[in-house]
């Protein structure tokens, strides 16, 4: 039987009576917080390297930058527990880990391929059942 918890006024987890709901519904993984401060200093860095001209002066900077914010929206997004914070985290990680699986397809590197399975386990982590359903 899963039972059901709210937050009562002083922020104490009660049991709900009509056992409807989720347990710890808004509260926070540790992993889900890792991956949150690692995909917000990879957009930061990535910010800086592009404002710096390592990305060329044309669209491509400006790509990069628009991605890099959509990215620490979703973040923040996700530190507060929201499913389009959720949605864009993980759509980004997943994009994330193929972009550097094609990287190493072309250059042959086999740093890319770590890369890309860090995105691919922050993707898997974050499509759990036991992530989704304490989003709000």
């Amino acid at each position: 039987m899963i039972r059901a918890f709210d937050l009562d006024r002083s922020g104490w987890m009660t049991e709900r009576g009509d056992g409807t709901g989720v347990a710890g519904r808004g509260v926070l993984l540790p992993g889900v917080a890792g991956i949150a401060m690692f995909l917000l200093l990879l957009a930061l860095l990535n910010t800086f390297a592009a404002l710096k001209g390592v990305f060329g002066v044309g669209g491509g900077r400006y790509g990069v930058l628009a991605v890099c914010t959509l990215l620490a929206v979703g973040v923040f997004g996700l530190l507060r527990m929201r499913r389009w914070g959720w949605a864009i985290v993980t759509a980004g990680a997943l994009l994330l880990g193929a972009g550097y699986l094609y990287l190493f397809s072309r250059t042959h590197q086999a740093p890319m391929v770590v890369q890309s399975l860090f995105g691919l386990v922050f993707f898997l982590y974050l499509v759990r059942t036991e992530v989704r359903e304490r989003l709000l």
